[in-house]
């Protein structure tokens, strides 16, 4: 029996063994599902936070509340360390890179499995929306929790997405959810979120999400860096978006010991692709259409044997569709039109042993197999397989803590046509520590260091004219010193925190393009080397003031010197690399009162390249953006109601993240919406 069938049988052994024990869900008694209040959960991510020898960003479902995000990629720009490429408007693609690694090296969790994208390596977060999100998570290098899949610890950061979870008082069968909001630029988006009691034992939600926006937003095109120059008065074209997510869970608790979930997931949308700017020819500048569809089930089970064992299983199948359309593209047949098919099956097994009260040992092993069809000529039909283990330790003792672990991973590479890839096998080692000097301070210092790889994409290797199959994985390497330090239980001080980081991140055999004989014909080629030292400070803080009124406030600042030392003969030698910033930051401050709820946010950034070369011409300027909601509660005997408004960049400023791609200006956003 060759690699590929013995992981579609691992795979489906996994997925009945998990189904069956939700079955005998339904068949039990006693016990309900029990959940901590929200203060509780939020108390202890901010120790969690705190105490972490690997540095840990995290935004509770009330922090998101006050972000005037839409997105999940709205709330990911208030993060340290973090640059988040968007190309403007709600459809843009919007792409997050952490410590200037990229954002093939950012892997994005949701629920407890990974989102992969074996074509481009890269996900797309503006696809996602905050409607369900319990709370999202950022870690640099890994999280500290050691019980966890394989592929939690494969990339250099994980950020990582959690729905909410039912939870029912005594007595209570259903609750829900449903809003709309509606805004600038033809903005509608109606939600729903149901949560069902089934038994004692049994639990489902059931969430959807339509978005309608025409993205027209208008903007001033100048033909010059001086202030002298003309300039024009535009509207974005091609930026019209509609997108349908739908999604259910079902959750069980199979017996005092062991608990099981499920997960469906369907996301479908259109969208017009804006165009760079042209200069006396915005009508035309794009005509592009992009149609994307996802559907992705999977099952997660735990079983706590005893106090020294527990097992955790996952199954996931994923598959993704695009269809890609430029109807003006000069050739032959007067258009080009391509369709995309990711096919990917998942699985993972891990163990817990926790021989004495300081110490947890792991392991894990997962099974992936990808495949890629497409409608280009001579396409190569790749297929990839992925096995990954890891052992990893964890010690905790009153003062201090230690983690350490080894990840082994092996690729097999089969292609229909011509010859495949290399396959790859690599071990990669990750040691963190933290420790408390004081007893009577809530002062933490903390070290890690990780060694891990990137493989290249199917992109990177097959894509036609472009890819080049000898690629070697890129290599990254990450060192990171830095302190935490927390105040909590005082009446007018209740929380406080600060977290400060200074790191160094370098990468070699970074996979680049470049052109081969001319600016049309271009190569993947291993050449690239880049050393990023960087300085990632956060702050977060609770005040109780009189008259029942209370202010947290935080905010981020990043220092980033990423610098390309791939050839010293070149132009671009020790160049800042292009799109990120060397200085940037957020903000937030968020007011309640008896009365209503007044939020602000700040998105701030330093001056970035276009272009590897640093010289005037590439040079894009820094921005700012200033947001400001208003909020209420309305407590009626049978409902809440929610309704706030909010004015997005009020300094109504075109700003560009992305050379040629304007980011919408002042904006107005209105939400209604009721639990019951």
């Amino acid at each position: 029996m060759n690699v590929f069938k013995k992981q579609q049988w691992f795979i489906v052994i996994c997925v009945a063994a998990i189904t069956s024990c939700m079955r005998l869900s339904a068949q039990t008694g006693e016990d309900t599902l029990l959940h901590l209040p929200e203060v509780v959960i939020t108390e202890n991510y901010h120790n969690r936070a705190i105490r972490s020898a690997l540095p840990t960003q995290i935004m509770t479902e009330k922090a998101i509340q006050n972000l005037n995000a839409l997105q999940i990629s709205d709330v990911v720009k208030h993060f340290s360390g973090v640059t988040v490429k968007d190309y403007g408007g709600i459809g843009g693609l919007k792409t997050v890179s952490v410590r200037g690694l990229g954002a093939t090296h950012t892997a994005v969790g949701y629920n407890g499995v990974l989102l992969s994208d074996v074509q481009t390596g890269q996900i797309d977060i503006g696809r996602f929306s905050t409607d369900n999100v319990n709370s999202i998570t950022l870690n640099q290098a890994q999280s500290d929790q050691i019980f966890q899949p394989a592929r939690f610890f494969s990339a250099a950061s994980v950020l990582h997405i959690h729905s909410r979870i039912p939870s029912f008082e005594q007595g209570e069968k259903t609750h829900g959810k449903g809003s709309l909001k509606t805004g600038s630029f033809g903005l509608v988006n109606p939600t729903v979120y149901l949560e069902q009691k089934i038994s004692d034992r049994m639990a489902a939600s059931l969430s959807g999400e339509w978005l309608s926006a025409d993205g027209r937003y208008p903007y001033v095109l100048h033909y010059g860096p001086s202030k002298n120059d003309s300039s024009s008065l535009e509207k974005r074209q091609n930026t019209d978006v509609q997108n349908l997510r739908l999604e259910g869970a079902l959750f069980g608790k199979i017996s005092p010991t062991s608990r099981a979930d499920a997960r469906i997931y369907y996301y479908r949308s259109e969208r017009g692709l804006p165009g760079a700017v042209i200069f006396y020819n915005t009508d035309n500048a794009s005509k592009q259409r992009l149609w994307d569809e996802t559907f992705f089930a999977q099952v997660h089970y735990r079983n706590d044997f005893t106090d020294k064992w527990a097992l955790q299983a996952n199954a996931k199948y994923n598959y993704g569709y695009q269809h890609y359309l430029d109807p003006t593209y000069l050739n032959s047949a007067g258009k080009l039109e391509n369709t995309y098919r990711q096919h990917e099956g998942y699985g993972s097994v891990a163990l817990l042993y926790s021989p004495y009260p300081a110490l947890q040992l792991s392991t894990a092993a997962d099974l992936t197999s990808a495949t890629l069809d497409a409608n280009l000529y001579n396409f190569v039909y790749p297929r990839r397989i992925t096995l990954q283990s890891v052992m990893a330790a964890k010690f905790t003792a009153e003062k201090f803590t230690a983690t350490a672990n080894v990840l082994y991973t092996q690729t097999d590479e089969k292609v229909k046509n011509g010859n495949p890839a290399e396959n790859h096998h690599k071990v990669s080692p990750c040691l963190a520590v933290s420790t408390q000097p004081f007893d009577d301070i809530d002062l933490h210092f903390r070290a890690f260091y990780k060694n891990i790889f990137r493989l290249p994409t199917f992109n990177d290797l097959y894509y036609s004219l472009v890819g080049k199959r000898d690629l070697k994985p890129e290599d990254a390497q990450q060192f990171n010193m830095g302190l935490t330090y927390g105040i909590s239980g005082s009446d007018h001080l209740p929380f406080l925190s600060f977290a400060a980081d200074i790191y160094r991140n370098t990468i070699k055999n970074k996979i680049v393009a470049v052109p081969v004989k001319n600016m049309f014909e271009w190569s993947m080629v291993n050449y690239g080397k880049v050393r990023i030292d960087g300085i990632d400070l956060s702050m977060e803080s609770i005040f109780n003031l009189p008259h029942e009124i209370s202010l947290s406030a935080g905010g981020t600042f990043s220092y980033q010197k990423a610098l390309n030392m791939t050839d010293p003969q070149s132009s671009t030698y020790k160049n800042q690399i292009p799109y990120t910033p060397r200085t940037s930051g957020a903000a937030h401050a968020t007011v309640e009162m008896p009365w209503f709820k007044v939020s602000y946010t700040l998105l701030w950034s330093g001056i970035r390249y276009a272009l590897a070369e640093n010289i005037p011409q590439n040079r894009l300027p820094g921005y700012t953006d200033h947001s400001f909601s208003l909020s209420k509660v309305v407590n009626t005997k049978r409902h809440t109601w929610h309704i706030s408004v909010e004015a997005l960049n009020v300094g109504d400023k075109n700003y560009e993240i992305v050379r040629n791609f304007h980011m919408p200006g002042r904006s107005f956003r209105g939400t209604v919406s009721i639990d019951f």
